[in-house]
């Protein structure tokens, strides 16, 4: 699956989960810059996002992300 694709995914996860669409997909925005993204939300995106892939993500791979670049490429790797 290419990264445009991913991105896309990821961006419908966040608008159903969020209920609106007031931010940007670059690989530098974090969940702290994105209104309404808390730590209930966080966990509802990322369970949107291992049923979207069909994969699963490890606590010790969460932890590392810091960037809405690093969560991408993670899914990316994780969908090969």
């Amino acid at each position: 699956m290419d990264k445009s694709t991913i991105v896309g995914k990821v961006r419908e996860i966040l608008v159903g989960v969020l209920k609106h669409e007031n931010f940007e997909m670059t690989d530098e925005v974090t969940a702290s810059e994105i209104k309404g993204w808390d730590s209930l939300s966080h966990m509802i995106i990322i369970t949107e996002i291992e049923k979207a892939f069909g994969i699963r993500f490890r606590l010790k791979e969460l932890n590392k992300l810091n960037n809405m670049g690093a969560l991408i490429n993670l899914i990316e790797t994780k969908s090969q």
